[in-house]
């Protein structure tokens, strides 16, 4: 039957480490700052541990064995790696770092808030990759968060998910938007137009909740006419262009297009609160520097665009 033998606890291990590199119990005691009569009963039990005699005498003093020589190397990768464990983690470096950063959005975001992390992270970052993951209602961005597929994500959200980290970035008002063909263009929506217009609305990016728009107007005990749904926003003005739908959004994403594209933006004749954009994220990067890093860095990006 195999004897039992003594656990290696780090302490031992680096005594290990030193006798073998000194090769000499005296001096190894000297930078141990233990007594002498301490380290020869270490090395007793290393050699027990072990099964080796680890140090022999020669001429010249003590030499490690062949087995001491390869513990060695053993026990600084260990100790190297332990180092690694206990010490506080590094400082964040951006111009350094090469890390891939993947971020959710809706592709609403894509023409007013996504470019400036972008242009931010190409100054402060220049050597970062961002990887942005469309937010759809095929997409559990959740999990995303929870095993480390997503860094973070960016939405807008009545309540956002209590189970994740969340951050305030920005406010909207909301607004209407028509094609300039569009017989109100010229004139505003009452409310009793609004509830007997054709609505084009985006398909919901979360699938468990209403979206923002029908979320509020739910509370009220209203609905409006959804006639068309889109998942891209980026083609919202183009049919726009060619309908008579209306597209209830952010003042933002509206007057983006409106300075380029024959489309009018007008006041929402709801009294709907501010769209309230969200980043969030999950407690398993919660402390993680980078990360943090990233959220300070968007959360100013946020910050610019309300100014």
């Amino acid at each position: 039957m195999e004897r039992h033998r003594e656990q290696l606890e780090t302490s031992l291990l680096r005594v290990l480490q030193v006798l073998l590199t000194e090769q000499s119990v005296s001096r190894a005691a000297i930078k141990l700052r233990l007594s002498q009569p301490a380290v020869s009963n270490s090395l007793r039990r290393l050699r027990s541990i072990t099964g080796d005699p680890l140090l022999v005498r020669c001429k010249t003093g003590m030499v490690a064995t062949e087995r001491g020589h390869e513990l060695l190397a053993h026990a600084n990768e260990a100790l190297a790696a332990i180092d690694q464990i206990t010490q506080p983690t590094a400082e964040f470096s951006p111009q350094e770092s090469e890390r891939v950063f993947r971020v959710g959005a809706p592709d609403y975001l894509d023409a007013l808030f996504l470019p400036n992390i972008a242009e931010m992270l190409s100054k402060q970052a220049p050597s970062t990759k961002l990887m942005v993951h469309p937010i759809n209602a095929d997409f559990d961005y959740q999990s995303a968060l929870e095993n480390g597929n997503l860094d973070i994500v960016v939405g807008n959200w009545l309540a956002p998910p209590p189970q994740l980290h969340t951050s305030r970035l920005f406010e909207d008002e909301v607004v209407c938007m028509l094609g300039n063909q569009h017989p109100l263009a010229s004139k505003g929506i009452s409310m009793e137009h609004y509830l007997q217009m054709k609505h084009l609305a985006p398909t919901p990016y979360v699938s468990e909740r209403a979206s923002f728009i029908d979320g509020c107007l739910a509370e009220h005990g209203v609905q409006r006419n959804i006639h068309m749904t889109i998942p891209y926003f980026g083609l919202v003005p183009y049919v726009l262009m060619s309908t008579d739908l209306v597209f209830t959004t952010g003042r933002q994403f509206a007057q983006h297009y409106a300075r380029y594209l024959p489309v009018t933006v007008l006041d929402s004749p709801f009294a709907f609160p501010p769209m309230r954009f969200y980043q969030l994220w999950h407690k398993r990067s919660h402390n993680a520097r980078e990360i943090v890093w990233l959220r300070r860095r968007i959360a100013e990006v946020a910050a610019r665009l309300c100014t």
